[in-house]
């Protein structure tokens, strides 16, 4: 979805079929994962103005199976398009989510309305499995 009058950077907005739109604010040149593989990301979610997690200033990144899961669909769908040194703000519509139950509030988290937006600042850290072929690429240079 073009923003209207406005001029778009050549890594232009994305809307996927499935309704999770992509705006790319960090473009990365390494290698993307593959399904099953572990990937080390880093994200800050949000319903609204309402902070659900936050895993930027955190010692250790974030670690996940690609296609394991573990992350909401829409987060899920999108891991396996990204590269190393990506980072994405996805807005993820509410059935992609966590869908018409929500979830509830627990220590520490917030409750998320049912069907309710979330958007997902997601950077893609690292791939533990490839980091001779990350080393050989910031080598290249």
């Amino acid at each position: 979805a073009a923003a209207a009058g406005g001029s778009l950077p050549a890594f232009a907005d994305e809307t996927l079929p499935s309704g999770v739109s992509i705006k790319v604010t960090t473009e990365g040149k390494g290698p993307k994962p593959d399904r099953g593989e572990l990937a080390a990301i880093r994200f800050a979610s949000f319903s609204g103005e309402t902070k659900i997690d936050d895993v930027f200033g955190t010692p250790e990144p974030y670690y996940t199976r690609v296609g394991s899961g573990g992350l909401i669909k829409g987060v899920e769908e999108v891991l396996p398009m990204m590269r190393v040194g990506d980072r994405w703000v996805l807005t993820i519509p509410g059935n992609l989510a966590f869908g018409p139950k929500g979830r509830p509030a627990s220590a520490g988290k917030p409750r998320i309305p049912a069907n309710a937006e979330i958007v997902f600042d997601v950077e893609m850290v690292g791939l533990p499995g490839k980091e001779q072929e990350l080393i050989e690429l910031i080598g290249d240079d």
